[in-house]
Parts: structure tokens; C-alpha cells; sequence
């Protein structure tokens, strides 16, 4: 299909709405106009939808790439709109498998820890297989999964980072220590996911003035949702309340979350319960497109919707997408209405329509 013509549409570039027609060609954006009449192959009426640019989810879970958590990457993502991701754990593909793939993507290996220590021999070995792929290293800071007591593991994965020129990635349930003492060993481009569980050395304890600190310094706050296993509604309702609002809104999308989190779960999904906790429709659109995309290394290629871009872009309504959830201490929400995908577009192709 080499033209697609978008008429109507409230556009998100990824950093701004605005009114207008979008139209690509072959794989580009060709143009952004308030009125573009020129024939199209296919031609849809966003009038009353958003039309943005496709989104990027930062903390996936693909088969073929992870073992045990692994979901089929076209089917938890093309129909939410979700374009490019990142796999959180990567360890079992291999780098030509990635390359296969429809969904943009690259990769988090996972670094390990022996009595309280971390350990690289594998983290080593996947660095070499995977290559250019790899953008980081996944760190399960979590007494329920790793063997970490303190916080000296942390700082020696923080260490390997550095010398690999690499970001990290820390997974924060059950943390062996404050929040604030494990935002205070990340470094300017690292992202702490899971930041709203909660569970023991959680961020309201402190009234979120550890996240305000990190982000000033440049660390990345991700939801990393996961429905409602690592994120507690209240924690998150409040932390918005506060001004602590979330960089990043990522799904933490597995094959055992995807049909039983009380609706359609997906990148949607964690959308609409960012609305309804209170977070702003352009807080939530920069936090699953420009904010992700730049925090992946990826802002030159992902994440927003400009002419000359590839054209990679998705169409959204607010409507019967209904929700029900009860997070692990208890607390509900529910709406009968959320964000809905209606239209996923990749390398210029249609590949998803509701």
C-alpha cells in the first residue's frame, strides 16, 4: 500500500496535539497539513480520534527471546498501537529471531546475583550475541527473586553498566532497601521499573521526594504496570497527585498477564488507568512515545510523527474499552470507557485494523 491518507485527526507528534490530515507514502510521513486532498489507497476519518505517532512500550516480555515469560510480539502489541518495544530480560534468542519481527525492538539483558553479589558471565555472552541490539541491563533488585540483602549488588551492576557503556534497568518490587537509596545509586539515563508497587520500601514513604530527586537528576521513572501485580493503585493515584508522574508508562506484558487482567490488557489498558488515576492525556501520550523512545537510545527513529519520518503511527478513540482491576493490597478500579486502537500503521503498511 503506498499511500494512506488520515483525515481529521487530533495528531500527537510526540510532543504536541494539534488538528490535521496525515499522509504517507511507501514507508515516510510525506505530509502533515490542515487539509490534504490528494488520492489514497486507503483512506480513514479520524475525526474525534487521536492519530499518533506509534507508540514505544519499554518493558516487554517476547516468546522466542524470554524463556519463561515470553508472549508472541505481534499479537501483545500491534493491536494497542505499540510499534517499537523493549524486550526487559532478553536471554534465550538470538539476535537473527529480533530481526524477524514486525515490532521495532531491541533488548535488556539480565545481569545475576549470588549471595549478594552481582555475577556477569552470562550478561557477558549475551552482550556478544545479541550485538547492537542490546541497550541495557535488566537488574531483578528483589529479595522474592534474587539473592541481594543491601544495596552493594546494586552498585557493582552499576558499575558493569558504565564500563559497558550501557543503561540499566532496575526491577523495584520487594527491594532490600529504601527507595531513595536505590534511586540514589542510578546514574542520568538509567530506569527504575515497577516505581509504584506497594510493598515494603515503596515511594510514598518519603511523600515521593525520591522520585522528584531522581528525576532532576535524570534517572527515568517507568510504571511498569504489569495490570495490577507490581503497580498499587493508591501509591500511583497519589504520586500524580504529588506532581510524581511517571516518564515512561511500559505494560511489563507477559504471556501469563495478557487474557486475565480484567479486560483487554495491553499498552491501552495501562493508559487508561493513568487517566483515571488522575495523569494527563499529554503526560500519558509522551510517556508511551517521545519519553520511551529517547530513553532506549531511539529518539532519531521512534516515537514521533513528523514528515520525513518513517511512518509508523497509530489511531486512538476514548471509548466502550472498559476495565476492572484489584491490585494486590485490595484497592479497585473500574470504567466502563478507556483507549482504544482502531488503527496500527508500520513501515507504511496497514497492519491492524479494529
Amino acid at each position: 500500500m503506498s499511500k494512506i491518507l488520515i483525515k481529521n485527526g487530533k495528531v500527537w507528534d510526540g510532543e504536541r496535539f494539534y488538528f490535521a490530515d496525515v499522509l504517507t507514502e511507501n514507508e515516510k510521513i510525506s505530509k502533515i497539513a490542515d487539509k490534504i486532498d490528494e488520492a489514497a489507497e486507503f483512506e480513514y476519518n479520524a475525526s474525534g480520534k487521536i492519530v499518533s505517532a506509534g507508540l514505544v512500550d519499554a518493558h516487554v516480555h517476547m516468546r522466542g527471546i524470554n524463556k519463561e515469560f515470553g508472549i508472541h510480539a505481534e499479537l501483545s502489541s500491534i493491536p494497542f498501537g505499540v510499534t517499537a518495544a523493549a524486550d526487559a530480560c532478553g536471554a534465550y534468542g538470538d539476535k537473527a529471531l529480533l530481526d524477524t519481527f514486525l515490532l521495532k525492538n531491541v533488548i535488556f539483558v539480565p545481569a545475576g546475583f549470588r549471595n549478594n553479589r552481582a555475577i556477569f558471565d552470562s550478561t557477558e555472552k549475551m552482550i556478544e550475541k545479541y550485538g547492537e541490539k542490546v541497550v541495557g541491563i535488566k537488574a531483578y533488585f528483589d529479595t522474592q527473586i534474587s539473592d541481594v540483602q543491601d544495596i552493594k549488588p546494586l552498585y557493582e551492576v552499576v558499575e558493569f553498566a558504565e564500563k559497558k557503556n550501557l543503561m540499566i534497568m532496575v526491577h523495584s518490587s520487594n527491594s532490600p532497601v529504601s527507595m531513595s537509596e536505590l534511586l540514589g545509586t542510578l546514574r542520568k539515563g538509567d530506569i527504575l521499573t515497577h516505581t509504584y508497587h506497594g510493598g515494603k520500601n515503596n515511594v510514598s514513604e518519603d511523600r515521593f521526594e525520591c522520585i522528584k530527586t531522581a528525576k532532576k537528576r535524570g534517572v527515568i521513572i517507568d510504571a511498569g504496570f504489569a495490570g495490577y501485580v507490581h503497580t498499587d493503585f493508591k501509591v500511583f493515584k497519589d504520586a500524580i497527585s504529588c506532581g510524581a508522574v511517571p516518564d515512561v508508562i511500559s505494560t511489563d506484558i507477559t504471556r501469563f498477564s495478557a487474557y486475565k487482567r480484567g479486560g483487554r490488557y495491553g499498552m491501552t489498558m495501562c493508559m487508561s488507568i493513568a487517566k483515571h488515576l488522575g495523569m494527563s492525556e499529554k503526560d500519558i501520550f509522551r510517556a508511551v512515545t517521545s519519553a520511551p523512545a529517547k530513553a532506549l537510545g531511539k529518539e532519531n527513529e521512534w516515537g514521533h510523527l513528523q514528515v520525513g519520518r518513517c511512518a509508523d503511527l497509530a489511531v486512538f478513540d476514548h471509548t466502550d474499552e472498559g476495565f476492572d482491576l484489584t491490585d494486590m493490597a485490595g484497592n479497585r478500579i473500574e470504567s466502563e470507557n478507556g483507549y482504544r486502537c482502531v488503527l496500527t500503521v508500520v513501515y507504511g503498511e496497514l497492519v491492524y485494523k479494529d
